[in-house]
Protein backbone atom coordinates (compact mmCIF):
# COMPACT_ATOMS: atom_id res chain seq x y z
CA UNK A 1 0.00 0.00 0.00
CA UNK A 2 2.94 1.99 0.08
CA UNK A 3 2.87 5.05 -2.73
CA UNK A 4 6.68 4.29 -3.10
CA UNK A 5 5.90 0.96 -4.41
CA UNK A 6 4.03 2.61 -7.30
CA UNK A 7 5.35 5.33 -8.32
CA UNK A 8 8.00 6.17 -10.73
CA UNK A 9 10.18 9.03 -12.44
CA UNK A 10 8.00 8.79 -15.27
CA UNK A 11 4.81 9.67 -13.03
CA UNK A 12 6.90 12.62 -11.77
CA UNK A 13 6.59 13.72 -15.15
CA UNK A 14 2.91 13.12 -15.43
CA UNK A 15 2.16 15.36 -12.54
CA UNK A 16 4.41 17.81 -13.81
CA UNK A 17 1.66 17.53 -16.65
CA UNK A 18 -1.37 17.74 -14.06
CA UNK A 19 0.45 20.56 -12.41
CA UNK A 20 1.11 22.80 -15.36
CA UNK A 21 -2.74 21.93 -16.73
CA UNK A 22 -4.41 23.14 -13.23
CA UNK A 23 -2.33 26.22 -13.39
CA UNK A 24 -4.03 27.03 -17.20
CA UNK A 25 -6.84 26.63 -15.20
CA UNK A 26 -6.16 28.99 -12.53
CA UNK A 27 -5.19 31.54 -15.15
CA UNK A 28 -8.54 31.10 -17.01
CA UNK A 29 -10.28 31.95 -13.37
CA UNK A 30 -8.00 34.82 -13.25
CA UNK A 31 -8.77 35.93 -16.53
CA UNK A 32 -4.82 35.64 -17.74
CA UNK A 33 -5.61 33.31 -21.02
CA UNK A 34 -2.36 33.96 -22.87
CA UNK A 35 -1.01 32.16 -19.49
CA UNK A 36 -3.57 29.65 -19.59
CA UNK A 37 -2.89 29.06 -23.27
CA UNK A 38 1.13 28.65 -22.50
CA UNK A 39 0.84 26.79 -19.69
CA UNK A 40 -1.65 23.91 -21.31
CA UNK A 41 1.40 23.79 -24.17
CA UNK A 42 4.01 23.39 -21.86
CA UNK A 43 1.55 20.61 -20.32
CA UNK A 44 2.20 18.82 -23.67
CA UNK A 45 5.94 19.02 -22.94
CA UNK A 46 5.69 16.96 -20.04
CA UNK A 47 3.10 14.79 -21.46
CA UNK A 48 5.76 13.34 -24.69
CA UNK A 49 8.28 12.55 -21.65
CA UNK A 50 7.20 10.50 -19.43
CA UNK A 51 6.87 7.47 -21.93
CA UNK A 52 10.82 8.53 -22.67
CA UNK A 53 11.74 8.72 -19.39
CA UNK A 54 9.85 5.61 -18.52
CA UNK A 55 11.49 3.51 -21.34
CA UNK A 56 15.23 4.99 -20.42
CA UNK A 57 14.43 4.23 -16.77
CA UNK A 58 13.00 0.47 -18.02
CA UNK A 59 9.82 1.09 -15.29
CA UNK A 60 7.75 -1.89 -15.42
CA UNK A 61 4.23 -0.66 -14.94
CA UNK A 62 3.40 -3.76 -13.39
CA UNK A 63 -0.40 -2.86 -11.80
CA UNK A 64 -1.06 -0.15 -14.41
CA UNK A 65 -0.53 2.96 -11.82
CA UNK A 66 1.67 4.82 -14.74
CA UNK A 67 -0.87 4.53 -16.95
CA UNK A 68 -3.85 5.71 -14.97
CA UNK A 69 -1.49 8.75 -13.25
CA UNK A 70 -0.90 9.65 -17.25
CA UNK A 71 -4.65 9.63 -18.45
CA UNK A 72 -5.93 11.63 -15.22
CA UNK A 73 -3.37 13.78 -15.95
CA UNK A 74 -4.53 14.55 -19.42
CA UNK A 75 -8.18 14.94 -18.37
CA UNK A 76 -6.84 17.45 -16.72
CA UNK A 77 -4.15 19.38 -18.97
CA UNK A 78 -5.95 18.43 -22.17
CA UNK A 79 -10.02 18.19 -21.25
CA UNK A 80 -10.99 20.61 -18.40
CA UNK A 81 -7.80 23.53 -19.31
CA UNK A 82 -8.92 23.04 -23.12
CA UNK A 83 -12.58 23.20 -22.49
CA UNK A 84 -11.97 25.97 -19.13
CA UNK A 85 -10.36 28.25 -21.99
CA UNK A 86 -12.53 27.95 -24.96
CA UNK A 87 -15.58 28.78 -22.70
CA UNK A 88 -13.81 32.01 -21.24
CA UNK A 89 -12.15 32.87 -25.00
CA UNK A 90 -15.76 32.37 -26.77
CA UNK A 91 -17.88 34.03 -23.39
CA UNK A 92 -19.22 36.81 -25.85
CA UNK A 93 -19.87 34.89 -28.84
CA UNK A 94 -23.12 35.84 -30.33
CA UNK A 95 -24.97 32.34 -30.02
CA UNK A 96 -25.53 31.77 -26.28
CA UNK A 97 -24.63 28.90 -24.31
CA UNK A 98 -22.71 27.71 -27.43
CA UNK A 99 -19.14 27.89 -25.99
CA UNK A 100 -20.40 25.99 -22.91
CA UNK A 101 -21.90 22.98 -25.09
CA UNK A 102 -18.58 22.59 -27.47
CA UNK A 103 -16.31 23.32 -23.88
CA UNK A 104 -18.42 20.47 -22.07
CA UNK A 105 -17.96 18.11 -25.51
CA UNK A 106 -14.12 18.23 -25.29
CA UNK A 107 -14.10 17.00 -21.55
CA UNK A 108 -16.60 14.49 -22.08
CA UNK A 109 -15.34 12.88 -25.81
CA UNK A 110 -11.64 13.72 -23.94
CA UNK A 111 -12.37 11.32 -20.94
CA UNK A 112 -14.32 8.92 -23.57
CA UNK A 113 -11.05 8.69 -25.59
CA UNK A 114 -8.88 7.90 -22.74
CA UNK A 115 -10.92 5.19 -21.14
CA UNK A 116 -10.95 3.34 -24.62
CA UNK A 117 -7.22 4.04 -24.98
CA UNK A 118 -6.64 2.04 -21.61
CA UNK A 119 -8.73 -0.71 -22.75
CA UNK A 120 -7.04 -1.17 -26.07
CA UNK A 121 -3.56 -1.04 -24.21
CA UNK A 122 -4.97 -3.97 -21.71
CA UNK A 123 -5.92 -6.19 -25.14
CA UNK A 124 -3.58 -7.63 -27.32
CA UNK A 125 -5.11 -6.10 -30.38
CA UNK A 126 -4.59 -2.64 -28.78
CA UNK A 127 -0.83 -2.02 -29.13
CA UNK A 128 0.62 -1.04 -32.23
CA UNK A 129 2.26 1.85 -34.63
CA UNK A 130 -1.15 4.04 -34.63
CA UNK A 131 -3.51 5.76 -31.85
CA UNK A 132 -6.94 4.79 -32.74
CA UNK A 133 -8.89 8.39 -32.59
CA UNK A 134 -7.13 11.43 -32.44
CA UNK A 135 -4.56 11.78 -29.51
CA UNK A 136 -5.94 14.57 -26.25
CA UNK A 137 -3.30 16.41 -26.32
CA UNK A 138 -4.13 17.88 -29.75
CA UNK A 139 -6.76 20.10 -28.21
CA UNK A 140 -4.19 22.01 -26.32
CA UNK A 141 -1.74 22.12 -29.22
CA UNK A 142 -4.64 23.18 -31.72
CA UNK A 143 -6.51 25.52 -29.21
CA UNK A 144 -3.58 27.02 -27.58
CA UNK A 145 -1.17 27.95 -30.83
CA UNK A 146 -4.42 29.18 -31.89
CA UNK A 147 -5.05 31.85 -29.23
CA UNK A 148 -1.71 32.91 -29.53
CA UNK A 149 -1.41 33.34 -32.86
CA UNK A 150 -2.69 36.50 -33.07
CA UNK A 151 -5.37 35.31 -35.50
CA UNK A 152 -7.84 33.64 -32.98
CA UNK A 153 -11.57 33.84 -33.99
CA UNK A 154 -14.34 32.59 -31.86
CA UNK A 155 -16.40 31.20 -34.46
CA UNK A 156 -13.53 28.87 -36.23
CA UNK A 157 -12.21 27.88 -32.48
CA UNK A 158 -15.92 27.02 -31.84
CA UNK A 159 -15.93 24.90 -35.12
CA UNK A 160 -12.04 23.52 -34.35
CA UNK A 161 -12.77 22.07 -31.43
CA UNK A 162 -16.04 20.48 -32.03
CA UNK A 163 -14.63 18.81 -34.86
CA UNK A 164 -11.80 17.61 -32.42
CA UNK A 165 -13.77 16.31 -29.90
CA UNK A 166 -15.48 13.95 -32.02
CA UNK A 167 -11.77 13.12 -34.02
CA UNK A 168 -10.94 11.87 -30.47
CA UNK A 169 -14.17 8.99 -29.92
CA UNK A 170 -14.01 8.09 -33.52
CA UNK A 171 -11.93 4.95 -35.25
CA UNK A 172 -9.90 7.18 -37.65
CA UNK A 173 -6.28 5.69 -36.76
CA UNK A 174 -3.94 8.81 -36.37
CA UNK A 175 0.19 7.86 -36.68
CA UNK A 176 2.42 7.91 -33.44
CA UNK A 177 5.40 9.99 -33.60
CA UNK A 178 7.87 7.77 -31.56
CA UNK A 179 11.15 9.50 -32.79
CA UNK A 180 13.24 11.80 -31.03
CA UNK A 181 13.68 14.61 -33.15
CA UNK A 182 9.78 15.18 -33.94
CA UNK A 183 9.43 15.25 -30.02
CA UNK A 184 12.15 17.63 -29.98
CA UNK A 185 10.98 19.55 -32.48
CA UNK A 186 7.97 19.91 -31.25
CA UNK A 187 8.74 20.66 -27.55
CA UNK A 188 10.89 23.89 -29.61
CA UNK A 189 7.88 25.25 -31.05
CA UNK A 190 6.44 25.03 -27.78
CA UNK A 191 8.82 26.56 -25.81
CA UNK A 192 9.02 29.56 -28.92
CA UNK A 193 5.08 29.94 -29.28
CA UNK A 194 5.22 30.07 -25.25
CA UNK A 195 8.61 33.39 -24.95
CA UNK A 196 7.35 36.79 -24.22
CA UNK A 197 6.19 38.40 -27.78
CA UNK A 198 8.94 41.43 -27.15
CA UNK A 199 11.63 38.65 -27.17
CA UNK A 200 10.47 37.83 -30.34
CA UNK A 201 9.69 41.31 -31.54
CA UNK A 202 10.58 40.64 -34.80
CA UNK A 203 8.77 37.03 -35.89
CA UNK A 204 5.64 37.59 -33.21
CA UNK A 205 3.44 35.04 -32.91
CA UNK A 206 5.05 33.31 -36.06
CA UNK A 207 5.79 29.84 -33.70
CA UNK A 208 2.34 30.08 -32.36
CA UNK A 209 1.23 30.22 -36.22
CA UNK A 210 3.64 27.26 -37.55
CA UNK A 211 2.68 25.49 -34.38
CA UNK A 212 -0.83 25.43 -35.07
CA UNK A 213 -0.97 25.17 -38.67
CA UNK A 214 1.68 21.45 -38.02
CA UNK A 215 -1.01 20.41 -35.46
CA UNK A 216 -3.78 21.43 -37.88
CA UNK A 217 -2.72 19.29 -40.72
CA UNK A 218 -2.02 16.69 -38.30
CA UNK A 219 -5.72 16.51 -37.26
CA UNK A 220 -6.76 17.25 -40.66
CA UNK A 221 -4.59 15.12 -43.36
CA UNK A 222 -5.30 11.60 -41.97
CA UNK A 223 -9.09 11.38 -42.08
CA UNK A 224 -9.04 13.56 -45.76
CA UNK A 225 -6.73 10.59 -46.62
CA UNK A 226 -8.62 7.83 -45.35
CA UNK A 227 -11.08 8.75 -47.14
CA UNK A 228 -9.52 9.34 -50.51
CA UNK A 229 -8.63 5.67 -49.98
CA UNK A 230 -12.16 4.12 -49.23
CA UNK A 231 -13.55 6.15 -52.48
CA UNK A 232 -10.71 4.77 -54.65
CA UNK A 233 -11.06 1.32 -53.86
CA UNK A 234 -15.02 1.56 -53.87
CA UNK A 235 -14.87 3.62 -57.01
CA UNK A 236 -14.94 1.93 -60.79
CA UNK A 237 -11.95 -0.58 -62.10
CA UNK A 238 -11.41 1.32 -65.25
CA UNK A 239 -8.61 -0.47 -67.21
Amino acid sequence: MNMKNYISYADLVSIGNASFGFLSILMVVNGNLIFSAMFMLVAVIFDSLDGWVARKTKRDDEFGFGKNIDSLSDVISFGVAPGMLLYSACVSYSIPYLNIVVGLLIVICGILRLARFNVLTDSINGVGEKFVGLPIPSTALILGSFYLSGIFRMDVALVIMAVISVLMVSTVEYPKFKKTKFVAAGSVLIVLTCLPPNILSVIANLPAKLLFVAALMYLLAVPFMDLYAKLHRSGPNVR
